[in-house]
């Protein structure tokens, strides 16, 4: 299964981008007649991920665009453990609720073609990598996610940041104003993606500042998104998984109005992903809710 995943990124990338715990029975003896259990240490060649998520309508919107996908999956054999993950944020635009169509037609159609194609042939009996590279992959859901959306929902669009883990190395596919963050164990957190929006190209070209841009009136003017235009190719990327820290996905309902130190802050504080998330959404509330709040968020133990 190693080789299997590995050949999986050695492939040419497109141009564009164990034991037994003992035990013993539970008795009522005096405290020097118990057994004491030490448990071994559990040595694990990758990492199990702990995943939360949450998303809210927010306070100003009458219904809900944004959508979310969360599968996590880990395989124990032979003496190793494969993690096996994908995460899907699309916030969907066009009115009159197509925006949720199209985003709902994105994540059911991508996490399907990534499913077929990827999972389920690494879940053989006799498991062997598929003609496809993972950036190849990834790009063909985005397309077809795109088409569909052109069909079923014209006049509609959606923002699309997809993010796949297999073992060590993670790959994200990305069109739109979504977002993909890396938070380090040491606080630090480092965009992964970047946004396909009017401001922020015209922050490339050094036309506005980005205290300028947070308050455009077209800040969230999109110039790329599935169910938009002619066919395009989606920014996509791997990275290898931090050893630790973790990843989170969401829309701009979050990263716009909750600041980056706040964010830092409330994922620190928080036991658990899933308790994170909540914070997350509860902050993007009190400042306003001006939008629909959606979030993804992985754990990658140490």
């Amino acid at each position: 299964m190693t080789n299997i995943f590995q050949k999986l990124f050695n492939r040419e990338k497109p141009q564009y981008i164990s034991g037994e715990v003992p035990t013993v029975p539970v008795t009522y003896e005096k405290p020097e007649d118990k057994a004491t259990i030490t448990p071994p240490k559990i040595q694990l060649d990758f990492p199990l991920l702990n995943v939360g998520c949450s998303r809210s309508v927010g306070l100003q919107r009458d219904h809900n665009e944004d959508a979310l996908f969360a599968f996590t999956t880990h395989l124990a054999s032979e003496e190793s453990l494969h993690a096996f993950g994908l995460y899907i944020v699309a916030d969907g635009m066009g009115g009159h609720k197509l925006g949720e169509v199209a985003s709902g037609l994105a994540i059911r159609t991508i996490a399907s073609y990534i499913t077929q194609r990827l999972f389920l042939s690494l879940l053989a009996p006799k498991p062997s990598p598929p003609e496809e590279s993972v950036q190849e992959i990834l790009q063909g859901g985005v397309q077809d996610a795109h088409r569909v959306i052109m069909k079923e929902a014209p006049g509609s669009g959606t923002t699309l940041t997809a993010l796949l883990i297999l073992d060590k190395q993670m790959t994200i596919a990305h069109v739109g104003d979504s977002r993909a963050y890396a938070l380090t164990p040491e606080g630090s957190l480092k965009v992964l993606t970047r946004d396909h929006s009017l401001v922020m190209r015209m922050m490339e070209l050094g036309q506005l500042t980005s205290e300028e841009a947070s308050i455009h009136p077209q800040r969230n003017v999109l110039y790329r998104a599935l169910g938009q235009g002619e066919p395009f190719l989606p920014d996509i990327n791997t990275f290898p998984l931090p050893e630790s820290g973790h990843i989170m996905l969401c829309s701009d309902g979050l990263w716009g109005v909750v600041s980056e130190n706040e964010i830092i802050r409330l994922i620190n504080v928080s036991p658990n992903p899933q308790v994170a998330c909540q914070y997350l959404i509860d902050a993007a509330n009190a400042a306003g809710g001006p939008d629909n709040i959606s979030a993804i968020l992985i754990r990658v133990p140490d």
